[in-house]
Order: structure tokens, then C-alpha cells, then sequence
């Protein structure tokens, strides 16, 4: 009986050490609790709102208290069946993508020059430098970018009268917003991500450098063969990060596309984003189910976005997926 009792495996030592490991993991439990509750108030309890998008809301009977909408997608419909959908569509899409690409290009390429720069104080001061743009609002992005466009004073159209040429009306040209919007949000943004890859280069390594260096290899071919493929988890995570938000006005800065035109008319077919077009319409329309629905269908449309390229990079590379 003793042998038979002693071969039995020991049923309770897996919950033991469980056990064991979450008393050991306490204090960093703790640590991200306020983390946890942050994003939990701010992110999860509100989504019980998005019912609004079915409902005909007032703010006497509240968002339970509020009748259904009958029939039950007629917030949907807003959008929709509007003659703006299609351009808004577009430029949101569009601004995105171009976004998406040159802040990655940009912002590693930056990274990589600035992992070069070997004195300390220097290096500080370039990533201080890319950074600040950062943190200003684009409420005085938009007062610099006036001081540049503006059409009797601005210092750009100064400069071309100047030299002879005629004065640009930047603000009745909706062509030229294709390519100043986009620069405006690289300038502002390429910075932020520019750190990111400067952290991710220093935890690479650098016995891989140099043993590269001994076998040979230029600065070029460290890069190409060592930092580029060392990098491919973070930029396939941050990728995904920007996928899921394609169908949002600059990526949560809508304001951009909103304050940098300053609102003008002659523009809307530039710099008109879905974000923008819903604000405008809440304003005009005050109609709360209308701009709820837009904002579940651009979440939903990002979430399958997210499934759909985190599906794509599990085929290819499973270790570099999300989950």
C-alpha cells in the first residue's frame, strides 16, 4: 500500500507552485493595476455606449432609458446613404496608408542613423530635438503652418513674391492638401516612433555586430542582415497597431485634418475625413445615434482589419503574431 500510495503522482504540486508563483509575482501585479483600471474605465466600461447606434437618444431618458430605433440600422443609414461617404472613405483610407508607410520608412531610418551617433550629449540632443514636435497640440501646429501659408503674410508665399512669382491661395486649393497634410503628420509624429525603434536597437545584442565586423561586413550590410530582420517583431506589432486604426482620422489625431485647413469649405474634398464629417454633422444634426453608429462601424471595420493581418503574418511568421 505504501509503494502504491508513493508512485500516485502528487496532484496538489501544480496548484502549489501556481500559488507559490502568483504570491512571487504580487508586487508587479500591483504595479499594473492602475495601468489595468485606467484602460479598463476609459476603454471598456464605455463601450456598453455603443447601444446608442441603435437607439434614438435623448439625454432626458438616458442611454437604457431611450427607445430602439425602428427600423433598427436607421443611424446607419446617416452615413451611408450621404453623397460624402465615398470621397471621406477615400481620404481616410488614403491619409492612412501614406501615414503608415512614410512614419515606418522615416522613423527607422532615423532610428538607425541615430543608433550611429556614438557621443552621448549629441545623440540626446537629436532625439530631443525629433521629439519635441510631439508633444505640441496641433492647435499651434496650426498657427506655424498659417505663419508659413498665409496668403499676404505667410513666408512662404513671401518668399515666391519675392523671386518674382505670384502668391499662392493655399487655403482655396484643395490639391495642395494631398501633400501638406501628410508632411504636417510625418514632422509631428515621425519622432515618437523614431524612439521606439532606437529601444528596440538597443536591446539587440552586439556580439552580432561584432562578429560581423570581424567577418568583414559594412556598415550597410550590419544593418541589412542584423538591425532589419533583429527589428521585423517590432515593426510587424506597431504595423498592426496602425492597421487597426486605418479607418480613423489620422490615427486618433482627426483634429489635424480638422484645425490644420481650418475648417474650409473649399477643401472638404481633401482634407474631409469620415471623423470630421461625423463631428461637423453632430454639430449641425446634435443627432447622438448618427455619430455613435460611425464610430461602431469604423471600430468594427479595424478590428477585422487587425484579425485579417494578424491571420496573414501567422501564415508567414507565427512567432511575430499578436496572438
Amino acid at each position: 500500500m505504501k509503494t502504491i500510495t508513493n508512485a500516485m503522482p502528487n496532484r496538489t504540486g501544480k496548484p502549489r507552485k501556481t500559488l507559490i508563483s502568483a504570491r512571487r509575482q504580487t508586487p508587479f501585479y500591483l504595479m499594473m493595476a492602475p495601468g489595468l483600471i485606467f484602460v479598463a474605465i476609459l476603454s471598456y466600461f464605455p463601450m456598453v455606449g455603443v447601444i446608442i447606434a441603435f437607439k434614438d437618444y435623448n439625454a432626458r431618458d438616458g442611454i437604457f432609458g431611450s427607445p430602439w430605433k425602428d427600423p433598427l440600422f436607421k443611424n446607419f443609414e446617416f452615413f451611408f446613404k450621404s453623397d460624402l461617404a465615398k470621397s471621406v472613405t477615400f481620404n481616410t483610407l488614403f491619409y492612412n496608408l501614406i501615414e503608415a508607410v512614410a512614419v515606418t520608412v522615416c522613423a527607422l531610418a532615423l532610428a538607425i542613423l541615430l543608433n550611429e551617433v556614438k557621443n552621448k550629449f549629441v545623440s540626446a540632443t537629436y532625439k530631443g530635438s525629433i521629439l519635441l514636435p510631439t508633444f505640441l497640440s496641433w492647435i499651434v501646429i496650426q498657427f506655424i503652418l498659417f505663419s508659413l501659408l498665409s496668403v499676404d503674410r505667410g513666408i512662404v508665399n513671401n518668399m515666391i513674391t519675392n523671386n518674382g512669382g505670384e502668391a499662392i491661395y493655399w487655403y482655396s486649393e484643395p490639391s495642395y492638401w494631398r501633400y501638406i497634410l501628410p508632411i504636417a503628420y510625418l514632422w509631428k509624429n515621425v519622432g515618437y516612433y523614431s524612439v521606439l525603434y532606437v529601444a528596440a536597437i538597443a536591446g539587440i545584442n552586439t556580439d552580432y555586430y561584432e562578429a560581423a565586423q570581424l567577418d568583414g561586413a559594412s556598415k550597410w550590410q550590419r544593418i541589412k542582415h542584423i538591425t532589419l530582420p533583429l527589428l521585423q517583431p517590432t515593426i510587424i506589432v506597431l504595423s498592426l497597431l496602425w492597421v487597426g486604426k486605418l479607418f480613423n482620422g489620422g490615427l486618433g489625431d482627426w483634429n489635424g485634418f480638422y484645425t490644420l485647413a481650418n475648417d474650409a469649405g473649399a477643401l472638404y474634398s481633401t482634407t474631409d475625413v469620415i471623423d470630421t464629417l461625423v463631428f461637423r454633422s453632430l454639430k449641425k444634426v446634435n443627432d447622438y445615434g448618427m455619430s455613435s453608429a460611425i464610430g461602431l462601424y469604423q471600430s468594427v471595420v479595424g478590428f477585422f482589419l487587425v484579425l485579417i493581418s494578424n491571420y496573414i503574418i501567422k501564415k508567414r511568421d507565427p512567432d511575430s503574431a499578436l496572438f
